[in-house]
């Protein structure tokens, strides 16, 4: 278990590249108590939900493309694009060099624990995904 302070804390700081080199705002924060705590990035045409379950110990990274500035529904796979997904198709976009590049832009940070782990590992995947996401959106059929 993390405490909500730890958590939108550290994720506020791995993914704070969303800000500054893609356009995003940080829209949302939420801590449900000690149990559900969610950041959500929003841009003109996406929202970034960083989402961590604490009891169930379930963390996901969606991205979901709006339509008229409103969230899809969350079983529309078109726009609803989950980090493990975007990431498997990465795979064939990107090469060592791109990995070992991206690495660099997150060398300061030191996690503590297996969430914050978790975390920085996904904004890892997520800042080469979003540099990359043109190139990923041509292969969006082959997402599961």
């Amino acid at each position: 278990m993390i405490a909500s302070r730890a958590y939108l804390d550290a994720a506020k700081a791995y993914f704070h590249f969303l800000i500054p080199e893609f356009g995003f705002s940080l829209s949302t924060e939420t801590a449900r108590s000690a149990v559900f705590y969610d950041l959500h990035y929003r841009s003109a045409t996406q929202v970034i939900s960083i989402s961590y379950e604490n009891l169930e110990d379930y963390f996901q990274v969606i991205v979901y493309q709006l339509v008229n500035q409103q969230l899809p529904n969350y079983d529309d796979k078109r726009r609803t694009l989950h980090l493990q997904a975007l990431n498997q198709a990465l795979g064939v976009i990107v090469g060592p060099a791109d990995w070992i590049g991206n690495q660099h832009h997150f060398r300061a940070f030191k996690p503590e624990g297996t969430v914050q782990r978790q975390l920085l590992k996904s904004a890892k995947e997520l800042r080469l995904c979003l540099t990359h996401f043109d190139q990923l959106m041509a292969f969006k059929p082959s997402f599961p």
